[in-house]
């Protein structure tokens, strides 16, 4: 999995997750959690903060 597929990330951190609210998680959580993902294989500085807000914003929108 890389960073650019943020709604399977998504649906990864939702399900790794559920008892969490997304709106919350700190960007150095987030970024700890996916890389942490099952699959995950790409460059872990990729994750940058407009990564990382997509990927929070998706996973909201998962969630709701």
């Amino acid at each position: 999995m890389k960073w650019s597929a943020i709604h399977d990330i998504a649906i990864e951190l939702s399900e790794a997750h559920p008892d969490i609210d997304p709106k919350t998680v700190r960007f150095v959580d987030l970024h700890n959690w996916v890389i942490s993902l099952p699959g995950f294989d790409d460059d872990h500085a990729r994750g940058g903060e407009r990564v990382l807000e997509a990927i929070q914003q998706a996973w909201i929108d998962e969630v709701e």
